[in-house]
């Protein structure tokens, strides 16, 4: 969970890469545009985490909230709440809530900056997808301008629905977080209550303020 919603992403010194693809960049413009009209958007999603040296598989069921700069998350055990000012990250097996405050640098990870910016914030290019038997879908591989943990996201994007099918997250690690969307439903009714922690509704729950 906190690989998705708040690590830095990493910046590639590949020269390869220097120059932006026109086509990439159009579809993601097309993609953020089109996201941006919406006044939420509610969606399920698949998570796994692999790494093949280490042997390591983990697969996850989620579910995303997104409206503006709010959003929830719920997925591994964990829900994250976010109003656009402070995030509560509740931890089922531990039972505590960490208060955190929004990251609002401009190349964090959260779902709204992977819905909406990922153009401005990455150096993109059109790439094959040997798995992809749909040819409605395009994948795009995104290097992030800024240096951190990660290298590499690649996105993939339905060219007709305008949509983010799936992206995966690479780091420096060998590990790989994926995320496939299997439900996708848009200006579902919300309220600012969705997007905040209602300490009353856990029973016991240990509150640690990290602000």
């Amino acid at each position: 969970m906190k690989q998705f919603l708040g690590i830095i992403l990493a910046t590639c010194c590949m020269t390869v890469f220097a120059q932006k693809d026109d086509k990439a960049a159009t579809l993601l413009e097309e993609v953020s545009n089109k996201t941006k009209t919406y006044s939420s958007i509610k969606a399920d999603f698949t998570y796994s985490m692999d790494n093949k040296e280490a042997r390591i598989h983990e697969s996850k069921t989620g579910n995303l909230l997104v409206s503006g700069e709010k959003y929830k998350v719920n997925v591994a055990g964990q829900e994250v709440f976010c109003n656009g000012e402070k995030v509560w990250t509740y931890i089922g097996e531990s039972n505590e809530v960490q208060i955190n405050e929004m990251d609002t640098r401009k190349d964090a990870i959260t779902p709204t900056n992977i819905l909406t910016s990922y153009h401005t914030n990455y150096k993109s290019r059109i790439i094959q997808d040997k798995d992809a038997a749909d040819p409605n879908l395009e994948a795009i591989e995104l290097i992030p301008y800024t240096q951190g943990n990660y290298e590499k996201v690649i996105v993939i994007i339905d060219k007709k629905m305008k949509q983010i099918k799936s992206f995966k997250i690479f780091d420096r690690n060998g590990n790989i977080f994926t995320y496939k969307v299997t439900r996708f439903q848009t200006n579902v009714p919300v309220k600012d209550a969705d997007f905040i922690f209602h300490e009353e509704d856990y029973d016991n729950v240990e509150v640690i303020d990290m602000r």
